[in-house]
């Protein structure tokens, strides 16, 4: 495999196994964070993001930093001004409902800002979602 051939709209200086490497890991970190444990007799899945959340005096201020990461990557790797700031965007709602009690606890595990996230880099340099 030649990989020094950029995968969709990667920059050129990023070859597709990088590409794909740095995106997949992101895709765990999101998965681990929103989506890595599933409450019993359910289907909804909750991950750090949310229980950390639950802490008070700066447990959604502290994952809201953690999901800055996403957006510093998508930066790095060269995401347009648009994706950048849709990503930071998800990360502000998400930051905002989480303030109120409880339902904002509720709407931290419905948004996923995350996995939005991440799939906002995979539409963007045309990798395939995963579930």
């Amino acid at each position: 495999m030649n990989t020094s051939i950029p995968f969709g709209n990667a920059p050129p200086s990023s070859t597709a196994a990088n590409m794909f490497q740095r995106i997949e890991r992101l895709r765990r970190l999101a998965w681990l964070l929103d989506a890595a444990i599933r409450l019993p007799g359910t289907k909804i899945r909750l991950g750090a993001d949310s229980v950390v959340g639950l802490l008070p005096g700066g447990g959604s201020l502290l994952m809201a930093a953690v999901s800055l990461y996403f957006v510093w990557e998508a930066w790095r790797l060269r995401a347009p001004r648009n994706v950048l700031a849709q990503m930071v965007f998800n990360i502000v709602v998400e930051g905002v409902l989480d303030v109120v009690p409880v339902l904002g606890d509720i709407a931290d595990i419905a948004f996923k800002a995350n996995l939005r996230n991440v799939r906002l880099l995979e539409d963007h340099f045309g990798m395939p979602h995963r579930p």
